[in-house]
């Protein structure tokens, strides 16, 4: 029984030549190919001429191959090299979330086709595999892939703080300069900050009260009326006051990423990015790689506000500084979930985390 055209592909981590636990989640913006792919000899051979006669259409921000490999000795001999890359699967869990198996469970070799949104587009017997890339290849770039402009489900709101609540918060980060910033990975059931070169910023706490409840007020106030509007959504509680830095001296950006996907921050419902100073600074906008190549910029003092799922980067600085706010909000639903799995959350860094990537 194939996937169902249109459904969403069922979303995996499972092991590669470059990761233990590469995350499927991952790829939206791209097309995605899949090729459950039989033992080697010649239908393995075929499948992957077939790739590399359609060479041409896998690359940056079009369309993305992988083979998953049913046997150990494939799996240990395996080395990405571009269009060609791996997924581990020797005990056959991937093959049964795909549907690559028959009534009777016998494994069965095909092509599973992803559009960006990370929707099933279609599957074939691995001996399609000329048809397929063919077929892909006429669909043009990811972001035709809908046939019409498809546009985030993000919310702009201008107006959420005011210019000089703006400069002194930009004044707390300048007293401090802040921190490397390091992101949120599962590893071994517990949720560990680290930091690599997947993202590039500083952060700064905002310790004052005075001004927490300043900043705690407006967003009251001014944003959550506007999310109930938008999405019927209550905010009851706010995480995380800071300043955060993306500096063009170094390259500042955070790739794409989901804001939910470790136990310690499973709780967060939306995200909220408020630009301080969004004319003093090129490049540093958001971008959703699932809904096309369309960048996202509040100005001074709004917020750009999207659900914590999406996949989500921050481009990077490319002239000046940009500095912002950037809250999560959740509700008393996701604050049963945070007291849950706050036994999960490593607080710290580890003093032999690499420093970030320069």
């Amino acid at each position: 029984m194939s996937l169902t055209v249109g459904a969403p592909a069922p979303w995996f981590q499972a092991a590669s030549p470059s990761n233990p636990r590469f995350n499927f989640a991952s790829l939206g913006g791209n097309y995605v190919v899949l090729a459950f792919l039989p033992p080697p000899g010649a239908a393995r051979e075929a499948a992957l001429k077939a790739v590399a006669d359609h060479k041409a259409i896998f690359g940056e921000d079009r369309c993305v191959f992988f083979g998953v490999l049913p046997d150990a000795q494939s799996c240990a001999e395996a080395v990405s090299a571009p269009p060609l890359r791996w997924f581990f699967d020797p005990d056959g869990e991937l093959a049964r979330l795909y549907k690559a198996v028959g009534p009777d469970g016998a494994y069965e070799p095909q092509w599973v086709a992803i559009d960006p949104m990370l929707r099933v587009l279609g599957s074939a017997p691995i001996e399609r595999g000329q048809n397929v890339l063919r077929t892909l290849a006429s669909l043009g770039l990811a972001d035709d892939h809908a046939g019409v402009p498809v546009h985030a489900p993000v919310l702009i709101v201008p107006r959420v703080l005011e210019p000089e609540l703006c400069r002194r918060l930009i004044d707390v980060y300048n007293e401090t300069g802040g921190a490397p910033s390091g992101v949120m990975r599962q590893v071994d059931g517990k949720t560990i900050p680290v930091l690599d070169g997947f993202k590039r910023r500083r952060d700064a706490n905002i310790a004052d009260e005075g001004l927490r409840s300043m900043l705690r007020a407006r967003i009251v106030q001014r944003l959550l009326p506007e999310i109930l509007k938008a999405f019927q959504f209550q905010a009851t509680r706010i995480e995380r006051y800071i300043v955060a830095c993306y500096d063009a001296a170094d390259g500042g950006y955070f790739k794409a990423h989901r804001d939910n996907t470790t136990t310690a921050t499973a709780h967060r419902r939306f995200a909220v990015s408020i630009n301080l100073n969004a004319e003093e600074f090129e490049g540093g906008d958001l971008r959703f790689p699932e809904f096309g190549r369309k960048t996202y910029r509040p100005p001074t003092g709004g917020a750009v506000v999207f659900s914590c799922s999406l996949l989500h980067e921050a481009t990077a600085v490319t002239k000046g500084t940009r500095y912002a706010t950037l809250p999560f909000l959740f509700d008393e639903a996701g604050e049963a979930i945070r007291v849950e799995n706050a036994h999960t959350l490593v607080q710290s860094l580890p003093e032999e985390a690499p420093a970030a990537a320069s």
